[in-house]
C-alpha cells in the first residue's frame, strides 16, 4: 500500500486527489490530510478516508475539528500549526505527497517533503516560483521525485522523452507551447475590464477552481506563474516558451521538436487526469474522467496571447527574464492584489498596476547563497509594499 499525504485536502485539487485515491483502495492508503480553516469538510474527509493524522493550520479550527471527531472510531491524531504540515509531509509511512496548498504558504511543507525524498505531486506552482533554485537543488540532493500536477506542465512532461533531463536541446526540443484558456475575459472589450466584478472573474468557462486561481486565470497571471514554473521544471529559458490561447482547453500543452514534429496531450478539462497520471507514473490507471469525444469537440482554436489585454503575463515574462528574487516579488504582489480585488478594495485593472509598482520598488537579488527564510523575507517585504500601493490605484502599467 502506498501511503499518501494530501496537503490542502479541502481545496479543489485535494478533493480531486481523494476522489482518485478512493477509486483504488487496494493501492493507496491516506496517511495524512491537512487544511487551513475548513474543519467541517476535513472532518467529513477524515470519516471517509480514515487518515492517521489530520492537520489544521488555524488553532481554533483545530479545536473545532477535534470536537467534530469525538466518538469516531480510529479518529486521526489532530495536529495544528504550520510546522505540523512539515511534520506530516516527512512521515516515514508517507510515500507520496500531494502539495496543493495555495500560495507561498505551501513552500515549507513542499520543501520538507522533497528533503525527505518523497514523490512530490506538485500542484503548488508558487513553490517553484518563489524558490525554484533551492527546491530543484533539494530534489537532486535528496533523491526526491517531483511530478507536475498543473495540467499544462503534466502535459509537457508526457510529451517529453524520458531522458529530457539531459537538456531540451540535447533531446531535440525546439520550444514549449504552453496553452491557456484565455479565461472569462478573452473577448471582453478592454474598456469594460475596469468594471468587472469578482463574481465575473471567478466564473471560469472550462475549469472549476478556487477564487484566487480563478482571478489569476482571468488576468493570465496564472500562465505567467506557470511559465516560471516550466522554466524550473524543464530547465529552460522563458524565450523558449510561448503562451498559446486555446479556448477549448482540450490540448493542455504541446512540445515542438527540431524535426518539425509537435506533440500534444489532449483530454477533458478535469484535474483528476494529471493527478491519476502522477499517482500511477510510470504506469496508467483509471481517473474517473470520461474519454475525450473529438467529434463533440469538433474544432480546436488557437490565438496569440495579447500583452495589451493581459499585462500580468507581460510582467511575468519580465520577472522570469530578470530572474533572482524578481519572481518572488511578482508572486507576493499578485497575491496581495488579488485578495484586495476579491475584497472589492481595488478594481480588476489595478491588479497589474500593483504588481508593476511593486516590481519597480523591490530590486531583484541573486538567489544563489540565499536560504528559504531569506526568500520569505523578500516575500514579506514585497507584500508590505504592495499593500501600501493599494492606496495609489494608478491605471494599468
Amino acid at each position: 500500500m502506498i501511503g499518501v499525504a494530501v496537503l490542502g485536502a479541502t481545496g479543489s485539487i485535494g478533493v480531486s486527489t481523494l476522489d482518485v485515491v478512493a477509486r483504488h483502495p487496494g493501492r493507496f492508503r491516506v496517511v495524512a490530510l491537512t487544511a487551513n480553516r475548513d474543519a467541517r469538510r476535513l472532518a467529513a474527509q477524515c470519516r471517509r478516508h480514515r487518515p492517521d493524522y489530520a492537520v489544521m493550520v488555524d488553532s481554533p479550527a483545530a479545536a473545532e475539528l477535534r470536537a467534530l471527531l469525538v466518538g469516531m472510531d480510529d479518529a486521526p491524531e489532530v495536529l495544528e500549526g504550520a510546522r505540523a504540515l512539515e511534520l506530516v509531509a516527512a512521515l516515514p509511512q508517507v510515500d507520496y505527497v500531494m502539495a496543493a496548498i495555495v500560495g507561498a504558504a505551501g513552500l515549507p511543507s513542499t520543501l520538507a517533503a522533497v528533503r525527505a525524498g518523497k514523490r512530490v505531486l506538485l500542484a503548488n506552482k508558487e513553490a517553484l516560483v518563489v524558490s525554484g533554485e533551492i527546491l530543484m537543488q533539494a530534489v537532486r540532493a535528496h533523491g526526491a521525485t517531483l511530478l507536475p500536477i498543473d495540467s499544462e506542465h503534466n502535459a509537457i512532461f508526457q510529451c517529453l522523452p524520458p531522458d529530457y533531463g539531459r537538456g531540451l536541446g540535447a533531446v531535440g526540443v525546439e520550444r514549449i507551447l504552453l496553452t491557456a484558456s484565455g479565461g472569462p475575459f478573452r473577448s471582453t472589450p478592454p474598456e469594460r475590464l475596469a468594471e468587472v466584478t469578482p463574481e465575473e472573474a471567478c466564473a471560469h468557462p472550462n475549469w472549476e477552481m478556487g477564487r484566487k486561481i480563478s482571478v489569476d486565470s482571468a488576468t493570465m497571471m496564472n500562465k505567467g506563474l506557470e511559465l516560471i514554473e516550466a522554466c524550473w521544471l524543464f530547465d529552460t529559458r522563458p524565450e523558449r516558451i510561448e503562451v498559446v490561447v486555446h479556448p477549448q482547453s482540450v490540448i493542455h500543452s504541446l512540445v515542438q521538436y527540431v524535426d518539425g514534429s509537435v506533440l500534444a496531450q489532449l483530454g477533458n478539462p478535469d484535474m483528476r487526469t494529471p493527478i491519476a497520471h502522477a499517482l500511477a507514473w510510470p504506469e496508467r490507471m483509471d481517473s474517473g474522467v470520461r474519454g475525450l469525444d473529438l467529434f463533440a469537440v469538433a474544432r480546436l482554436d488557437f490565438e496569440r496571447a495579447s500583452p495589451e489585454r493581459f499585462p500580468c503575463l507581460r510582467l511575468a515574462y519580465q520577472a522570469a527574464a530578470t530572474g533572482g528574487t524578481a519572481p518572488v516579488t511578482l508572486n507576493a504582489a499578485n497575491e496581495v492584489a488579488v485578495a484586495a480585488f476579491l475584497d472589492r478594495r481595488i478594481g480588476f485593472n489595478d491588479i497589474a498596476a500593483v504588481v508593476a509598482r511593486t516590481l519597480d520598488a523591490v530590486p531583484a537579488e541573486p538567489v544563489r547563497g540565499l536560504e528559504v527564510e531569506d526568500l520569505l523575507e523578500v516575500d514579506a517585504r514585497a507584500r508590505r509594499l504592495a499593500e501600501q500601493g493599494l492606496e495609489r490605484r494608478a491605471p494599468g502599467p
